[in-house]
This record gives C-alpha cells, structure tokens and sequence, in this order.
C-alpha cells in the first residue's frame, strides 16, 4: 500500500521537492504522537517487536538492532512516534554547537528508478542549544537515544575541537551515545577530520570531556565514529589505528558517498548535483567496509551498519559481515514504515545475533 498510495502522494508535495515531503512527513508524524491513543495504533501495527532481538552493544541495551540513521530527524522533533513504527533506537542530528540554515535549496534529489537520494543539506539545524531544550521536554522514549554531534560551518577548522565539545556539553545527559560526524560532504573541510592527527586530538578532547561529565555516574558515554565509504582501506585503517587508542566505543560505516557509481542511466542527468549519495548504490560499499572493519579489529570494535538497506537481506547482510547494530534512512523513503517491520521479524527468525 505504501508503494501504491502513499508513496505517490508523498512525491506530489512540494511539486516534487523532496525536502518538503520529508518536513511535511517529520511534523505528521509529531502531530500524530499527540494525539490520544495514535502512538498505540501505530504500534500495534508496526512496533511490536519480535522475542530474540534485544541485544547489548558498547554497554547499551537495544530492543532492536535496528535504527533510524541521523539526518532524519535531526531536531528530535518526532521522537515519541519512532518506537511505533519499529524502531529499535534513534539517532538525531547531525546537530551543531551554532544554529544554521545549512545549504542553499534546493538540496534533496531522489533518484528513483536507482533507490537513492542525493543530499547536500549542509547540516541545517536548530543547533545544540535547541535540541537540548527539545530533548528536555521528553519522557522515557522507550529506546536508547544516539546524538550526532558535527562542526559548524562558521567554525573554522582550528577551532573544530572546542565546537564539538560545546555539543557534547549541553546534550551529554540526553544521549545513550554520541556519534561524531567527521565525514559529511556537505561541510567544507570537514572529512579532512578524519585525518589521523586531526581525529586524535578531537577524539582525545570529546574522551576526555566525557569523563569529567559522567563524573559519580556509571563512566562516560559511548563515543563513536561516522565514517566515510569513500576512504581507502589504509586510510580506514589508520582511523582504526587512532581509535583503538583513544577508546572510541565503535564505527558508524559509513555516510553517504561522493561517488556516482551504481545509478540507472535515466538518474544519470541528476549525477552532477552536489551532496552526498545514500541508497542502493552504497549497498556493495557499506558491506565491503563492514567487513573489512570487523577484520581489521577482530570483532573488538562495536560496527553500526548503515547505507543501502533497503531490503531485510540487506541489512542481514551487514549482520553477517560484521555490524552489531544497522540504521536505516534511505530505504524508509523507498520502502515505507513496512520495511522496518520485515527487517526485524527476518533477523529474529534468522536468529542473527
């Protein structure tokens, strides 16, 4: 029904703008978590979740392995209504220490006949302050909550450390682990952060301020890194290499792509945009890197799998090669809330642990 019905009239809006059928979408989904007993409809039709799946990650218990990747809803303004429709966690942002606007639209293309998007949305956010107020409004949400914490594009680069640590400061008591965003196209300068120097000292001050922060609690947060699916196997080894030794609690593998391969020749006329490329393109990538990080570490380093799920082998997939967790982003566009619901019932029956 998805695809027949409600995916057609979600292209129609905004004469096609895929950045108004997502807002229009987010502020849905928020109007209906307020309205009684909505939540619970909602659940009974897509969130229950099948015995077998929870499992502990970086010392996180999960409900589900299977969560919604950041960038969906970046200002956590639909949060009560993710955990309906199946969700086993959530991780908002990419958010910023300095509000921005992000950039010049428009900036979201799909590319349908190729299930993928093109994105150059440049961090658009109401910044760290903003989310920290919204995530204070909000009871137990019924899952772990992930924050993306990114550098603001008036920051300079020299300036990147104090900016992500002035995040990690006003949302530290709101998240069940912060993802650091060192790998987004759309922020000049910023995948230069994944750098081996540059990571260390970043890594080094976010591991540092952690721990003052959990200070009296049960030790600092979960820290992870996002990394790009465009680096060479000896630059993610070296990343590798500087995580380990910092402490980081796990990889995100990976973002979107600045490559263009995979596309159906009729998407080819949209390959010039801007922005980075998510969807199935980035299927083959995102279990090649998987993999590889799971082989390079033995197993010791937690992996969230993410880019290119958009089918339950898919995701068992990134399972299989190595991931303890998958997000999902892209294939909600495609596939509809029904996507999250086969995924979970086909890692429990599969009894993918």
């Amino acid at each position: 029904m998805y695809r027949r019905v409600v995916r057609p009239v979600l292209y129609r809006l905004g004469r096609g703008d895929a950045e108004v059928a997502h807002e229009q979408t987010l502020h849905g989904l928020r109007r209906l978590s307020r309205v009684p007993g909505a939540v619970s409809a909602l659940s009974r039709t897509f969130g229950s979740l099948p015995a077998g799946l929870e499992r502990t990650v970086f010392g996180v218990r999960f409900p589900s392995p299977v969560g919604l990747a950041a960038g969906m809803d970046k200002n956590g303004i639909a949060l009560p209504a993710w955990r309906a429709l199946g969700f086993g966690f959530v991780e908002v942002g990419t958010v910023t220490a300095h509000a921005q606007p992000g950039n010049p639209k428009p900036r979201l293309f799909r590319l349908v006949e190729s299930e993928a998007v093109i994105n150059r949305m440049g961090f658009n956010n109401l910044g760290s302050a903003a989310l920290a107020g919204k995530l204070s409004s909000y009871g137990d949400l019924g899952y772990p909550l992930g924050i993306s914490i990114g550098k603001s594009k008036v920051t300079e680069l020299e300036d990147a450390v104090a900016d992500y640590v002035t995040s990690l400061q006003r949302l530290y008591r709101f998240g069940d682990y912060f993802a650091v965003n060192v790998s987004s196209p759309n922020t000049p300068g910023l995948r230069s952060l994944q750098d081996s120097g540059h990571l260390r000292e970043l890594l080094t001050a976010l591991h540092t301020e952690a721990k003052a922060l959990s200070m009296g609690g049960r030790g600092p947060k979960p820290i992870l890194v996002k990394i790009a699916p465009d680096l060479t196997e000896q630059a993610i080894d070296e990343l590798l290499g500087v995580c380990t030794d910092v402490g980081v609690a796990g990889i995100i593998a990976t973002n979107t792509t600045i490559g263009r391969s995979g596309l159906a020749p009729v998407d080819e006329r949209l390959a010039g945009e801007a922005g980075g490329l998510s969807g199935r393109p980035l299927t083959e990538t995102s279990a090649k890197t998987v993999a590889h990080i799971h082989a390079e570490t033995g197993g010791a380093l937690p992996i969230i799998g993410v880019g290119g799920i958009l089918d339950p082998d898919d995701a068992a997939r990134l399972v299989d090669a190595g991931a303890s967790l998958v997000q999902i982003y892209t294939g909600l566009i495609y596939r509809g809330p029904g996507l999250v619901r086969r995924t979970n019932r086909h890692l429990a029956q599969a009894g993918i642990r």
